[in-house]
């Protein structure tokens, strides 16, 4: 189950990119499960806050590029990859009716193309700031997808496509 908006849907990563990233991430690197004593680490698998004593991942992630081999386009520049947290093992996904994830922080939601370039962003502070921004930039019909980035890392933690 993914998270809805008015005009779009937050996407966890894909069970099968998360079973390719526990084995070796977009950078190459075996990954080294770890427990999260404290909690609170951002899941990009089910769109949560880690909880306490959870076995978690850290992997680095090139979201545009797995978009755009799913599309046959060329990122070019765009393509980067930057660290996510993902369950170690196998995970359920985001709960049934959760709200709208990791609202609760400065965000920048970044549109892309249909040819994987960067058409803007914006810089939100809330749940209502992120749906406006959703709204906006799928009212502007060259908008195929965006990408939620947390402002204080700069790492993804989801994307959202037109539908």
């Amino acid at each position: 189950m993914t998270t809805t908006t008015t005009a779009c849907t937050a996407r966890p990563l894909p069970a099968q990119v998360l079973r390719e990233l526990r084995t070796r991430d977009d950078a190459g690197r075996v990954p080294v499960p770890l427990t999260d004593e404290e909690g609170g680490a951002p899941l990009r698998c089910c769109l949560r806050r880690g909880e306490p004593g959870e076995r978690i991942a850290l992997v680095s992630y090139a979201p545009l590029r797995r978009w755009a081999a799913g599309t046959g386009v060329d990122p070019g520049a765009y393509d980067e990859q930057g660290p996510v947290f993902i369950h170690a093992g196998d995970c359920p996904g985001p709960a049934a009716g959760a709200a709208l994830p990791f609202t609760n922080a400065h965000r920048t939601v970044r549109r892309y193309s249909a040819a994987g370039r960067i058409l803007g962003g914006r810089l939100v502070e809330d749940e209502a700031g992120t749906r406006a921004a959703f709204a906006e930039a799928f009212a502007d019909p060259e908008v195929a997808l965006v990408h939620v980035r947390a402002v204080e890392y700069g790492c993804f933690l989801y994307e959202v496509r037109r539908t």
